[in-house]
């Protein structure tokens, strides 16, 4: 069986970085990244440089991505001026999301949920009119720390995504906080709301149970899911989040379980090597990368 990887390092694992990466090498890391045999990458977001510094370089970014056959670069925007920003800069590819907590709202994207849902309905009817292909998330997915999120919440915002005209829906696991029963509780009822769309599953490892969130993924009939090189990561606004899990671990497993990815391991840890360079760090928080560098 073959499970989809899309790898968010370039974007979701750099934004909280305080090193900036410098444009050229984001580039050559992306281009690593597609020789490794990754076929959806997310390779930047488009917000104001004030807020992400890191991703002040988008459009340079994706001025200098090469062109590869079957390869899909995609981009996260937040706002209107985002979603211009992406189609100028050549994505046809974007992602837009909601938090399902009123409070992570309120301080990621200043809006209420009730707000946030109406900017997000008005940023897939504008993505739709330019033809471009929409995935649309629900942050925080599986709880945030004012316990304001519920399985019933998160399934009536899933339904309200699909009913958008969606072409895929991802549930983020923004704080860390999901479980296996409650992913495998979720997905059994999303994923056949979604009639065949694709459900993407972001995890984060913050309490160490990403990869046991994956095992009860694929047991739900889940088989896309986001990771980042050397499990870099953590959302700007959650502070105790951290990183996603690691695409090297995440490959090593699934491989290790019979299912393809067509990801080749080594390949990404040379990488996240690179990366754990640029960034001056000892070690990055995955582990297959280290056994392999």
């Amino acid at each position: 069986m073959q499970v989809e990887i899309i790898e968010v390092g370039p974007r979701d694992g750099l934004q909280r970085e305080k090193t900036f990466i410098p444009t050229d090498q984001k580039i050559t890391l992306i281009q690593k990244l597609v020789e490794a045999g990754l076929r959806r990458i997310q390779v930047t977001s488009f917000v104001h440089p004030k807020a992400v510094p890191q991703m002040a370089d988008a459009e340079q970014v994706c001025a200098g991505l090469s062109h590869v056959e079957g390869v899909v670069y995609s981009g996260l925007v937040l706002n209107l001026k985002g979603l211009e920003r992406a189609r100028n800069a050549g994505l046809n590819d974007v992602d837009v999301s909601i938090s399902a907590s009123d409070s992570h709202s309120r301080q990621n994207a200043n809006m209420s949920l009730a707000d946030a849902q109406t900017h997000f309905h008005e940023m897939v009817a504008r993505a739709r009119e330019y033809g471009l292909t929409i995935r649309g998330g629900i942050q925080c997915a599986f709880g945030y720390y004012e316990n304001d999120v519920t399985d019933d919440l998160v399934i009536e915002l899933a339904r309200q995504h699909l009913a958008l005209g969606l072409d895929e829906l991802a549930l983020a696991d923004s704080t860390g906080m999901a479980n296996p029963a409650q992913v495998a509780r979720l997905l059994a009822k999303i994923i056949p709301m979604a009639e065949g769309k694709p459900v993407i599953l972001h995890l984060h490892d913050t309490r160490g149970m990403g990869l046991a969130n994956v095992v009860a993924a694929l047991e739900a009939g889940c088989c896309h899911f986001d990771t980042a090189f050397g499990g870099l990561g953590g959302c700007n606004f959650i502070e105790k989040a951290t990183g996603n899990i690691a695409t090297e671990d995440t490959v090593y497993m699934l491989h290790a379980m019979g299912y393809q990815t067509g990801v080749d391991i080594a390949k990404v840890a040379e990488v996240s090597k690179m990366m754990e360079s640029l960034l001056g760090k000892q070690s990055l928080p995955g582990k297959m990368y280290q056994l392999l560098g």
